[in-house]
This record gives C-alpha cells, structure tokens and sequence, in this order.
C-alpha cells in the first residue's frame, strides 16, 4: 500500500486510528443479538429467547387504545414494520425442532390518551413511550401515537435471526423518551435540486434513527425551486429550469409522509442574504450595487422600500399557510454589506432613521420589520446566530441556531442568558467530510458542555446535523448522511452517560446493515460486511 501525499502528522494519525480499531474484527454485523439506536432511556433484558413466525405474527391496535382502526398513522405504520421486520432478512426455513414453536403472535399498541392522529407533530410532541416484550402478547403503551411510532422502531431492531435463521428476540421491558425535543437534519435543496423520492427516502432514514424535524433549506442564491401560487415567476424564473421545482402537490406529499413518521417538516426561506435567486422573478426586490460589480449586479433584499415588506407579508402568508409547523426558519446569516455601501438610496435612507453607516443597524431594521410579519401569521421564527449577535430585539421572541465554529460554548451561553431557545448545529456539519470514522467527533460532542444555569441549559432544545449542498445531490445525499448522522441521533435522544464509542461502533455498524437492508444506501463504518444487501 502507497500513502501517497500525506505527511508524517496525518500519517500517525492514522496508524493511531487503526491501532484503536485493531480490537473492531471485522465480522457478519447482523450479529444474534438485539442491537439497538438510539439507545433507549431504560432497557431490561432477560436471556429468555422468544421466537416469531412472519406468517403468523401480526402489529394491532389493543382494545383498550385510543387510537382506532381509523388511525391512519398507525395503520401505515403497523404495515411498514411487519414488512421491516420480516422483509429486510433473507428468509431461511428454520430447522425441523424449531419449526412449530412461537411465543410472541402478537404486538399490541396501546395510546393512552388522546391519540392526536389527525394532527401534526410539534415541538410539545409526547415521544415517550414503554414496551413489555413477553410471550405470547407484546404490548407497547404510549401516550400518543408519536411515541408508538418511536416505540415500533425500538420494537423492530429486538427482534433478530438465530443462527438456524429464526425470527427471535429477548424477553425485554423498555421504559423510553427523547432527551432532546428538537432532532434535526437539514437538507439544502437550492445548491442541488434533490428529486421528492430522495428527500422521502432521507425522511425513512431519519425515523430508523428518531430524528424528528426535517429542516428544509429550500431556496437560496443558486436557485428557487419553491413553486409559490402566489408568485409563480419566483420559480418559473429563479429554479434551475422548470422541471427543478416543487409543486404544490410534491411539498404536501413531503408534509404528510413526515407527519406518517411522525416528523416536523420546518422551512428555510433566508434573507436578507442568500437571495440572488428571488430577484429574478420579483422585480425590485434587491439592492442595485452601484460603481461595485458589473452593471446590472444585484445584493441582498433592499430593506429600503415599502413594497419589498409588502411582498413579504403576502409571501410569507401564503407559507405559513402550506407548512403547517408553527416554526418558520428565517435565515438571517452572511448578510453582505457592500452593496448596500454603494447604493445611493440606502445610504440616504439609513441617515433618515438615524442609522449612519451601522449597516448592522440596517440589518437589524430589515429583520424586525420581517420578525412582526411573522408574528402575524401567527408563527414563531428560527434564524441563524447573526441575527442575535446584531442585537435584534424581537417583541415576539425567537430560536436561535447556532452554527459558527468560534468559541461556539460562549455563545451558547450569551444567547441562554438573554433568555433565547437555541438549536445547536455547530459540531454537526456533515458536509465537511475527511477520512476516517468522523462519526465519532459527531458522538463525542456535549450539547450543554458550556457555562450557565440549569435555566439556560434547559433553553437547549435540541440540535441539528447539517447537510449542505454545494458538492451533494441526489447521487451521494444518503451515504453522505448516514451513518454519520446517525451518532447526532443518539447524542440528542439517549442519556448524557451513553458515550462509549466501542459499544457505540457495535451497535452503530449493525444498525448501519440494518438500515441497507432496509433500502437505505448507509456507508460503512469500516472494513466488515452485511449479511444482506440494499434492497
């Protein structure tokens, strides 16, 4: 083997990374015996074996539920697992003293209180949920269905194959809930359009691992697939052609196949920045840069004018309208101020309002003004740090995502103190790749490892790994993600003191093959191999 081009500190750095992996044999990871992620809040496990038939077991409602046969969660749900559970294996007939034994018939689902089927997810969602795995009839309790939903994914990675080929799983009691209410993965559809079944199939992955918001960064500078009925030349205009767009129909197909997973779908329509692509279909909306650029260049939104808020409410309207979560994300991040500089009108109207030259000040004008929009449509708005660090004081509140590298524990602890919500991001950019395990960097990171009062760390409510597109489409979106997103998952729904990454790697690498078996193009870990392959 040649190493080519690399130096003597990468060089150690590796041997270091393999003499760490000399104890990871290499070896069948659909290995018989029950491998769970994310790791559940409590597990209870007994040796006793309990054995199924997929001809004869079956997922149902228990009398006692809430929820009826009406539920259309549910009855998706129980079809997509039976088929998850006895479809991702190569079926083997199992040996003649096993043949006519089977303990568990049945899963019943109970939903204690009022189901909420025909409701959305929010950020309030009850996933909690306990499972009592004994023969002949396995009982899963929750409250809601979005925790039977989390409940059934549990239940369907206890269940393994013995070495005769037997569908078998332990006699288990699980007591479980997320530690995080807000477990998400960002998806930028601007940079590279990415085909509605791509970003169905990212929502499939995300259920394997209890992730429950899909952010959907869905226009930016690159282009603006968004099909809006209200201004249709924003993507007649702006999308990369008119076959790179979604239609209204698609966003409702992506809307309700989360709701079925029980996953909140939050769009990202950012400005002031980030916008080249909505100024080639709504005429005045951009800043002129004047003696800057080549004539006829363009920057950010112009906060100027009385009809840029005037398209917005009306757009911003219309958004709230089709995306029924009560977040919307704002952007607000990069915000580019020499166009601004250069344009004579800005400059006059910054002096009217007594702003000077504080573009920060301009931005912060901009971004209130939006803020009250959005108050009146009766959301609540996710924007990006500079939006905080620039001193805007909304009426209404918002969350603050967090996603610069300096000192980012400071930070956390600036915007908790001034009494914000905050959504981390910044360990998490997925789509800075280099060789090795990087997952575990991923594992490894503490969301409340910084100073401040339990009252501030309890305005943590979650994080988000992101995926950005500018080298991503629909050719490497899903190996790009998983597994690696995988270790977020764990870090933001199990405990604190899950941290042991040899334990860790076991279970991830055999939940890796469980998820190709499933259809999900998930990368290796590291050398080894599956029992079965992507269906």
């Amino acid at each position: 083997m040649e190493l080519r081009g690399l130096g003597l500190p990468r060089l150690l750095g590796l041997l270091a990374a393999l003499a760490l992996l000399s104890g990871q044999v290499p070896c069948a990871f659909a290995s018989w015996r029950p491998t769970l992620w994310p790791q559940p809040l409590s597990v209870q496990m007994t040796s006793r074996l309990l054995q199924l038939s997929p001809d004869d077991f079956y997922i149902t409602n228990d009398p006692s539920s809430k929820a009826g046969s009406s539920c259309s969660i549910l009855q998706e749900a129980f079809r997509r697992y039976h088929n998850y559970i006895f479809g991702s294996y190569k079926w083997q007939r199992p040996s003649a003293r096993f043949h006519d034994k089977v303990d568990v018939e049945k899963l019943l689902v109970s939903i204690v209180l009022d189901s909420e089927c025909e409701s959305f997810p929010n950020i309030s969602s009850d996933e909690s949920y306990t499972l009592l795995v004994k023969g002949p009839v396995a009982l899963l309790k929750a409250n809601r269905v979005w925790g039977a939903l989390r409940g059934l994914e549990t239940f369907s990675q206890l269940i393994y194959q013995d070495a005769y080929g037997t569908f078998t799983m332990n006699e288990s009691t699980i007591t479980d809930s997320p530690r995080f209410p807000h477990r998400g993965i960002l998806i930028d559809t601007a940079r590279h359009y990415l085909p509605v079944k791509s970003i169905l199939k990212t929502l499939d992955a995300m259920a394997f691992n209890k992730f429950n918001v899909l952010h959907w960064h869905i226009v930016d500078d690159q282009s603006f697939p968004y099909q809006s009925i209200t201004f249709p030349e924003l993507s007649n205009k702006g999308s990369y052609s008119l076959s790179h767009v979604y239609t209204p129909n698609e966003v409702r197909t992506v809307i309700e196949y989360a709701r079925l997973w029980g996953i909140r779908v939050i769009p990202e329509f950012d400005t002031p920045g980030h916008t080249q692509s909505w100024g080639k279909g709504q005429k005045n909306l951009l800043t002129p840069c004047n003696n800057l650029r080549e004539p006829g260049d363009f920057g950010p939104i112009n906060p100027s004018l009385n009809t840029t808020y005037s398209f917005l409410s009306t757009f911003f309207k219309e958004i709230s309208s089709v995306f029924p979560d009560q977040f919307i994300h704002l952007g607000g991040d990069e915000v580019e101020f020499k166009c601004w500089e250069s344009n004579a009108e800005i400059l006059n109207f910054m002096k009217q309002k007594g702003f000077g030259k504080n573009f920060k000040e301009l931005e912060s004008f901009y971004m209130q003004k939006l803020l009250d929009i959005i108050s009146t449509v009766k959301k609540q708005p996710i924007v990006w740090q500079e939006v905080f660090d620039n001193e805007v004081k909304p009426q209404h509140g918002f969350v603050v995502q967090i996603w610069k590298a300096d000192n980012y524990p400071q930070e956390i602890s600036r915007v908790t103190a001034a009494g914000f919500p905050v959504i981390i991001s910044t360990p998490w950019y997925l789509d800075y790749i280099s060789y090795g395990q990087d997952w575990v960097k991923y594992y490894g990171e503490e969301p409340l490892d910084f100073r401040g009062s339990q009252e501030q760390k309890q305005l943590v409510i979650g994080g988000e790994a992101c995926l950005w597109g500018e080298y991503v489409d629909a050719t490497n979106l899903i190996p790009r993600l998983w597994p690696r997103a995988s270790a977020v998952g764990e870090r933001l729904w199990s405990q604190k003191d899950i941290r042991n990454v040899d334990d860790a790697y076991r279970r991830l690498a055999a939940h890796r093959c469980r998820m190709v078996g499933r259809g999900i193009a998930a990368e290796p870990l590291f050398t080894g191999y599956c029992n079965y392959g992507l269906s």
